[in-house]
């Protein structure tokens, strides 16, 4: 038997509850949403309802329509005077010792229905009432950095001398380039990069034909003397002859238009005994004739035409083939392939196409628009560049990679009503980088004031310091910028700070206590209890159709094309951006809906340029994910982890209050403040409970994720009963097709706000905001805190307030 918790939309009590506890009413239909998409209906609650919990929605069985109420015990008066009865759960060791308004609180919802939130409350103080992010300056966060110093603190190194010592490398990025948008790009100066092909190091967009180093033009380029000169050193005269006989047989066969080649057509260059020759020779023979490949067999090397090669020629001049695979064959960091410019987009559609299919897990492609200044119009040419990493695997790369120092700057991003991954974007446009080239510790809110430490590789000082003054403009800044070693990592600070104003304040309805004593036991009770350290609603988005954690459960489940379905679904909003979505899911038209996507919709518009490339099939939407950087799609996966964890801290205050039994899993360390590794966790004895050796602060339960250990009570049989009712019985967290590993970790159900202080703010003081639509005759409250990492300030206040904010 396992129990199955429902917390949904119901239809209103009964009033007279069926007095054999057996009742249920049929299962409502469940509602469409269109494009194949369906949103499960939630099952009615039975007739009897918890007095203590308000357990209303807790059944046994297995069968997905048998809804059997947990059995109940004899009446006991009931909240409201329903006549409700304590449930199993309650008698067998109960929720916390408080009034069921304490534990879980209804909400009136518009059509006259009663919404049951999952989320409990660990005090029992009455709260208040008041409203937050009235304007972002009333939430102000400040990261706390490892050494415990503020980020919006000025550091005492220089910039400009850290600058001024660290000259800009010639690999590093010149211009602005395209975000994940394709749109125009403004290049300065630049006006024969329409007219060029080629591959150029580092991130200068293009280079003009006159300046290409590895040009792919007609005349011997100083590498193919060099490689000549390889084999030469390498083959004896004869296997050099009768490899120029090959390759030029090859090209004979291709130029006169033969479709068909022999496939055992090959050559062998003979057996090399040393290893480091045999590799030299591979590459020397593919620089100089890049429509053949190599291939080893022992020591043997073998030559065979490249019919990858030929299927590009196809779709490109064969100058431009041998370009690309030269570019290709040389793997040189931080280098860009770019071919000819291309007004017509079906057929840059075809090659970027081809060249993910076939070379996807190596390179990335992306058209970038150009002004032709000739001819007043924009042209449009498919850049390729490495993948990070893709070429780099094993020892002796990272061997070869020691001498290469990247280059990391870190600064403090400060930025008002703006999202993180909206202003990263605008930076990355601004600096010539991508999304990915941004690491930060943790994800900020947008309708605040926000400062946070962030790292971006491949720029300089200088080259930050040079873009300030015009991202103000954007409503951010950046500060404390300093030359660093490495990228920063998710959780790699000590917490956040807060400073909040909470306006509009005033009393509970019915409540004729004097507020202030209520704001000031609210504020005690959480500085010494502490409150449920659920995650916030931030991290689940403000969908109230689709939510994020719907979107990850299905990544999860490897159901790609639901997946991009459920991110284009539309809310109930009739603006621009919701016409667009609700246009996708009735016609799957990405270039239709590509053109009607506002073009602030950067995420959206990138997702669905990708569908226009690739179809919306399961591998069309599997690449489009890659559209995002990966701390955006594992952001998916990672609400999902946090919606069931919610939901398994309530289950587990609800199933045995704030004792700690046999079967918890407890944290060792008192000083981690974040997430907690498995090596730190213990399994509570029936001894050590009998002694009560442990206290509720130090209960953590897990956050999913293959590594992740479960309790080992009831609790444990909660996380399998969620993980098959997802149907993740067999999941393993991974999701190789995204490149996503989740391997889980652990969080502690309770936390404790720091340096807690406040001032209430009454209507006759002179601290007022100009323009306040606020209600002006009534008090505000001031306060501010530290949270450890990870922890939310939305979550803390609605443990003080009693009431959801």
């Amino acid at each position: 038997m396992r129990l199955q918790t429902v917390c949904d939309r119901v239809t209103r009590l009964p009033r007279a509850p069926d007095p054999s506890g057996t009742a249920a009413r049929a299962a409502p239909e469940d509602e469409s949403l269109g494009a194949g998409l369906t949103r499960k209906a939630t099952p009615p609650l039975p007739a009897l309802y918890c007095s203590r919990c308000l357990r209303a929605a807790l059944y046994q069985g297995e069968e997905r329509h048998k809804w059997e109420p947990v059995p109940l015990n004899v009446p006991v008066g009931g909240w409201a005077g329903e006549g409700f009865r304590e449930c199993a759960l309650c008698l067998q060791g109960g929720p916390l010792s408080l009034g069921s308004e304490a534990l879980f609180r209804m909400d009136e919802d518009a059509d006259s229905g009663i919404r049951f939130s999952s989320l409990c409350f660990i005090n029992d103080h009455v709260g208040f009432q008041g409203t937050i992010k009235t304007f972002p300056s009333d939430f102000v966060v400040t990261e706390i950095d490892e050494q415990g110093q503020l980020v919006s603190k000025a550091t005492n190194e220089s910039v400009y001398e850290i600058s001024k010592t660290q000259s800009e490398p010639s690999h590093l990025v010149k211009k602005p380039k395209l975000n994940i948008q394709d749109v125009p790009l403004d290049h300065e100066g630049d006006e024969e990069a329409a007219n060029s092909t080629g591959y150029s190091d580092g991130d200068e967009s293009h280079r003009s034909g006159s300046d290409k180093e590895d040009s792919v033009s007609g005349v011997t380029s100083k590498c193919e003397k060099e490689n000549i000169d390889l084999l030469s050193s390498l083959l004896d005269g004869k296997t050099h002859t009768l490899l120029e006989q090959f390759a030029c047989d090859i090209k004979g066969m291709w130029n006169s238009k033969s479709e068909l080649i022999e496939p055992s057509l090959e050559l062998s260059l003979g057996r090399i005994l040393d290893k480091s020759q045999r590799a030299v020779l591979h590459s020397a023979v593919r620089q100089k004739f890049p429509f053949l490949i190599t291939v080893g067999k022992s020591s043997e090397v073998i030559v065979k035409p490249n019919p990858e090669y030929k299927e590009l020629c196809h779709l490109v001049s064969e100058e431009e083939a041998l370009g690309f695979f030269k570019y290709l064959d040389a793997k040189k960091d931080n280098s860009k392939f770019t071919f000819k410019p291309d007004t017509n987009k079906d057929h840059r559609k075809a090659v970027h196409h081809f060249l993910n299919k076939k070379f996807g897990n190596l390179v990335e492609t992306k058209s970038f628009s150009e002004l032709s200044h000739s001819a007043g119009s924009a042209n449009t040419a498919i850049t390729v560049r490495f993948r990070e990493k893709a070429h780099k695997h094993g020892k002796r790369a990272r061997r070869e990679c020691e001498g290469t120092k990247a280059v990391y700057t870190a600064f403090t991003l400060q930025k008002e009503n703006l999202e993180m991954f909206e202003a990263i974007g605008v930076l990355a446009i601004k600096l010539g980088v991508i999304p990915s080239d941004f690491s930060y510790a943790g994800l900020k809110d947008k309708k605040a004031i926000t400062y946070q430490s962030m790292v971006v590789r491949k720029v300089t000082p200088q080259r930050l310091k040079d873009i300030e003054e015009e991202i103000k403009k954007k409503r951010m800044n950046v500060f404390n910028i300093r030359s660093v070693g490495d990228s920063l990592r998710l959780g790699q600070l000590k917490g956040n700070h807060f400073e909040i104003v909470i306006r509009n304040l005033k009393n509970q309805t019915n409540d004729s206590a004097s507020l202030s004593e209520r704001i000031l036991e609210a504020i005690q009770n959480v500085k010494t209890k502490g409150f449920v350290n659920y995650y916030g609603p931030q991290r689940f988005g403000k969908g109230r159709k689709i939510q994020t954690d719907q979107i990850g459960l299905a990544l999860l489940k490897n159901e790609m094309v639901k997946a991009i379905k459920l991110f284009l679904t539309p809310e109930d909003v009739d603006d621009p951006v919701n016409k667009a979505k609700k246009y996708f899911l009735q016609t799957e038209d990405a270039k239709g809906t590509l053109s009607l996507m506002p073009e602030f919709r950067v995420r959206e518009r990138a997702l669905l340029e990708s569908l226009h490339r690739f179809g919306i099939t399961a591998e069309g939407c599997t690449q489009a994910w890659f559209s995002f950087p990966h701390s955006m799609r594992i952001f998916y996966i990672h609400a999902y982890s946090s919606k069931i964890w919610n939901e398994a801290a309530s289950y587990r205050l609800a199933a045995y209050g704030s004792r700690v039994v046999e079967g918890d899993l407890i944290c060792l360390d008192e000083d981690i403040d974040e997430h907690v590794s498995s090596s730190k966790v213990h399994l509570v004895t029936k001894e050590e409970e009998s002694a009560n050796t442990y206290a509720i602060h130090q209960v953590v339960l897990p956050v999913l994720g293959y590594n992740a250990q479960y309790p080992e009570n009831k609790v444990g049989q909660w996380y399998h009963g969620v993980l098959s009712r997802d149907g993740l019985q067999a999941c393993r967290f991974r999701v190789p097709a995204l490149k996503l590993n989740v391997p889980g970790c652990y969080r502690h159900i309770l936390k404790y706000p720091h340096n807690v202080s406040y001032q209430l703010v009454h209507p006759d003081s002179d601290d007022k905001v100009e323009g306040s639509q606020a209600n002006d005759a009534a008090p505000s409250l001031s306060i501010s805190f530290d949270l450890d990492a990870s922890c939310y300030a939305t979550v803390c206040l609605r443990e003080m307030m009693k009431v959801d904010v």
